[in-house]
C-alpha cells in the first residue's frame, strides 16, 4: 500500500513565490527593473565630475591682465614718490630766501614789504605741476595700454613725492630755531630764514597735473576700441 498524496500548501497571499529561490543562471541577485531596491533616494550627484562650489573658483584669484596693472601701478607709485628728491632740492635751490635781522632783543623781516615768505608756495606749487605733467608723459609712453590702476598710482606716488618734497627740504634749509640763528650770526646781521610751506594744498599739484594730464593722453592718443563690422549692402530687389 502507498501513502496518499497530500498536496504541497499554497504560499501566503502576500509572500512572493520566487522569494527565497536563489537567482537563475545569467540573472543578477537584485531586480534591475526596480531603481533603487532599498526604497530610499539616492544622494544626488554633481554633473560632470565637478565638485561644488567649482563655478566659484575662477573668481577667486584676479586675472594676470589684473595683476599686471596692479604690478605697474605699484612700481609707478613707487618711481615717482622716489622721484620727489629731485623736487625737493629743486624747491631748496630756486625758492626765494627770506631775510631776516635781529636787533639783539626780536627777530624782524629785513624787508616788511616783500613777498618772499610766500614765494616759496609758488615755487612748490609750480615745480608740482610741472613734475607731474612729466611723470604722466613718462607713464603714457612706457604704458599706453595701461588703465586706471596706473592713474591711481600716479596719485599716491605724486602725494608722496609731494610730502618727502616738503620734508627734505625743511630738513636741508635753515634752521626752523630763529633765535638760535640769530645770537649766532650776531646783532644786525642779516640771514636767512627757514623755508616754509604756508599752502598745503600744494603736496596736492604733482597728482593732479599727473592724473589730468595722463588722461587728456589716453583720450586723445590712447588705443582705440575697433569699431564694429557694418552689415553688407542688401541689393534691391533681393529676397
Amino acid at each position: 500500500m502507498t501513502a496518499p498524496l497530500t498536496p504541497h500548501d499554497p504560499p501566503p497571499p502576500h509572500e512572493d513565490p520566487a522569494e527565497g529561490r536563489p537567482p537563475a543562471h545569467g540573472q543578477p541577485a537584485g531586480d534591475s527593473s526596480v531603481p533603487n531596491p532599498s526604497g530610499y533616494p539616492e544622494h544626488p550627484e554633481h554633473p560632470s565630475g565637478h565638485p561644488e562650489g567649482s563655478e566659484h573658483s575662477e573668481y577667486s584669484e584676479p586675472g594676470p591682465e589684473l595683476r599686471a596693472e596692479l604690478v605697474q601701478a605699484s612700481l609707478v607709485a613707487i618711481a615717482v614718490a622716489v622721484s620727489g628728491v629731485l623736487l625737493g632740492l629743486l624747491w631748496l635751490w630756486l625758492a626765494p630766501k627770506v631775510p631776516l635781522v635781529s636787533d639783539g632783543s626780536a627777530v624782524y623781516l629785513k624787508n616788511s614789504e616783500g613777498e618772499d615768505a610766500i614765494g616759496a608756495d609758488g615755487v612748490f606749487t609750480l615745480l608740482g605741476l610741472a613734475f607731474g605733467a612729466v611723470s604722466a608723459l613718462i607713464v603714457f609712453l612706457l604704458f599706453r595700454h595701461g588703465g586706471i590702476a596706473l592713474v591711481i598710482g600716479l596719485a599716491i606716488g605724486g602725494v608722496l613725492a609731494s610730502v618727502i618734497a616738503w620734508r627734505l627740504g625743511l630738513w636741508l634749509g635753515p634752521t626752523s630755531d630763529v633765535v638760535a640763528h640769530a645770537k649766532e650770526v650776531g646783532k644786525g646781521v642779516t640771514f636767512d630764514g627757514p623755508l616754509k610751506l604756508g599752502a598745503k594744498g600744494a603736496l596736492l599739484a604733482w597728482s593732479v597735473a599727473a592724473m589730468v594730464i595722463h588722461l587728456a593722453l589716453t583720450g586723445l592718443f590712447g588705443p582705440r576700441d575697433p569699431e564694429p563690422a557694418l552689415p553688407p549692402p542688401t541689393m534691391p530687389g533681393a529676397r
